[in-house]
């Protein structure tokens, strides 16, 4: 908790205000909820206490303005190329088990005219 109760002072970092400091902060305690590995060996264990002992002691680049949006929309544009290439890949999966289950199921001829929808008719395969 040490760290939170202190002073923060970013005069010798990059930061132009507080903002900027809990933006940084928020996003980069996000990526290490989701896995993303520690940078520095931290003794704290909490991601957003980890994320602030980070950026203070300089170790997360960040960027600002007009080369943070370029950034933005290269990482989206990136995202939906991964979001299509899965959607892509789970339709070949449904349509290969739906081939293989094909093969076992056959449902064609089961019903004859005027079955109820709980009858089943049985073929014959002595013909």
């Amino acid at each position: 908790m040490e760290i939170v109760s202190l002073p923060i002072d970013f005069e010798k970092l990059e930061f132009d205000s507080r903002y900027r400091l809990v933006i940084i902060g928020s996003q980069r305690a996000k990526q290490l909820m989701e896995g993303a590995k520690k940078i520095t060996g931290s003794r704290y264990t909490k991601e957003t206490t980890v994320a602030l002992d980070e950026i203070l002691l300089g170790k997360v680049q960040f960027l600002v303005g007009k080369e943070a949006r370029l950034a933005y929309k290269e990482m989206k544009r990136i995202r939906e190329e991964d979001a299509r290439k899965r959607v892509f890949s789970e339709e070949e999966d449904t349509s290969e088990i739906k081939k293989d289950l094909s093969v076992y199921v056959d449902d064609s001829g089961i019903k004859g005219p005027g079955a109820s929808e709980g009858d089943v008719e049985l073929v014959n395969e002595s013909k």
